[in-house]
């Protein structure tokens, strides 16, 4: 069978092995079979982390060395950081149900998140827009430095640190995790690269 060479295809692909993995993953004590849910949630967060600090990275090598590629990759990652942002809400809120019997929507890490998500999807609506390559890597930088810090100053309520993966002490649930994690990241990056080739097409 041949590789599938479009990124978006990649993406696709990657996305059905993640859910697969999540699928046969092995259950938590605690959380039973519902640790699966939070394997999904946890490392499509992390992918959008990971994300919005590559955005801001490439943003800031941009300004400072004023390569146009540079500025290319701030805002792919820009753009594919808000969408795994927007989309691993819906996940919490599925894992909230889950393991809290009920959605607890003022929960503080929440909240911020969904403020985030908002701000997030209008400032990479509004950079699209005007279309240029400075101003979309200073935002992305300025976005990620205040998501840093103001999620590093927000309390856990019914949000144990840093997860009940690695709470657990169970060396397999812990891998299942990380290479689902590391799958998503992947997944990132062919998004990525995706959004680089409608851009360089318009």
């Amino acid at each position: 069978m041949p590789y599938p060479k479009s990124p978006l295809t990649q993406f696709i692909l990657i996305v059905l092995v993640i859910i697969l993995l999540a699928v046969v993953a092995p259950e938590e004590r605690t959380l039973g079979s519902n640790v699966r849910i939070v394997y999904l949630h946890g490392a499509w967060v992390l992918a959008a982390e990971f994300s919005f600090l590559l955005s801001g990275l490439t943003g800031l090598i941009g300004i400072i060395t004023h390569r146009a590629g540079y500025h290319k990759w701030s805002a792919a990652l820009g753009r594919v950081a808000i969408l795994f942002w927007l989309t691993y809400l819906p996940l919490s809120m599925w894992a909230m149900q889950a393991n809290w019997n009920g959605l607890f929507l003022d929960e503080p890490r929440f909240r911020l998140a969904s403020t985030f998500a908002i701000a997030g999807l209008l400032l990479q609506t509004g950079l699209w827009f005007f279309n240029d390559q400075r101003l979309t890597s200073a935002a992305n930088l300025g976005f990620v430095v205040v998501l840093v810090l103001a999620f590093s100053t927000t309390e856990y309520v019914l949000h144990p640190p840093p997860s009940p993966i690695f709470n657990s002490g169970l060396p397999l649930v812990m891998l299942f995790f990380v290479v689902i994690t590391l799958a998503a990241c992947a997944a990132a990056y062919c998004l990525a690269r995706w959004f680089l080739i409608i851009t360089e097409k318009d």
